[in-house]
């Protein structure tokens, strides 16, 4: 049987044809890279009470990235920089942790790797231009990706599969900065947390940067093996 993956999706004003209205999407590159990996992708927009629903029909599920997580989730007053999407955090936070009671496998990917981090019981810098001196080398301009380094844990998942040093491109203004009871495997040159995972499950990872994006389907595929 093929694996059935659940990609967090989200509500946002959008625009179509003829047609300017509220509408439940994600990037189709999420997509295009579950179905890479031998599975078959399913959207999930937000809905906390279906949650447990949902979770029972996966065998995977991937955690998209987005608009910022309410830093209420983790004690810390609002940034002003900080956008949130109360209903999508409460909807992702139900999934999640439906999933983790079934151990099932999960991928975050960007702000999916930081509400892995939260549910944790971690915490997280709400603008790095404000930690790093200015630095806007995670998100550049507008709608650009950074480039930088990632140097992995040997031994660890993000090593397996990634190697211990790779190239990834990045697009966010918050990250990790305490992982809870999630072990950190990956950091950016800077020190910023590229990579985070449980060892004791089979398959709970996090990347800050967005594979899908580069058309890299590693992860991807790693999750969907742990699904099978």
């Amino acid at each position: 049987m093929t694996p059935i993956v659940g990609i967090s999706s989200y509500v946002e004003q959008a625009r179509w044809g003829v047609w300017d209205q509220r509408a439940v999407l994600v990037p189709e590159s999420y997509v295009l890279m579950v179905r890479a990996a031998g599975a078959r992708p399913v959207l999930l927009p937000p809905d906390e009470a279906g949650a447990a629903d949902v979770v029972r029909r996966l065998d995977g599920l991937v955690l998209a990235g987005g608009a910022d997580i309410d830093p209420a989730r983790y004690g810390a007053n609002q940034h002003e920089l900080t956008v949130t999407r109360p209903d999508r955090d409460a909807g992702e936070l139900a999934v999640l942790e439906a999933a983790l009671n079934a151990d099932l496998p999960v991928l975050g990917v960007c702000r999916g790797m930081e509400l892995l981090a939260v549910a944790y019981g971690g915490k997280l810098h709400q603008h790095l231009p404000d930690v790093l001196d200015g630095e806007k080398g995670h998100q550049p301009a507008p709608g650009v990706y950074g480039t930088h380094a990632a140097r992995f844990t040997r031994g660890s998942r993000a090593a397996a599969i990634f190697g211990e040093r790779a190239e990834v491109n990045s697009y966010h203004h918050q990250a990790v900065s305490d992982a809870g009871a999630l072990t950190v495997t990956g950091w950016a040159d800077d020190d910023v947390i590229e990579a985070v995972e449980d060892p004791s499950r089979r398959f709970v990872f996090g990347v800050q940067w967005h594979p899908e994006a580069a058309a890299d389907v590693r992860p991807f595929a790693a999750l969907v093996a742990a699904a099978r």
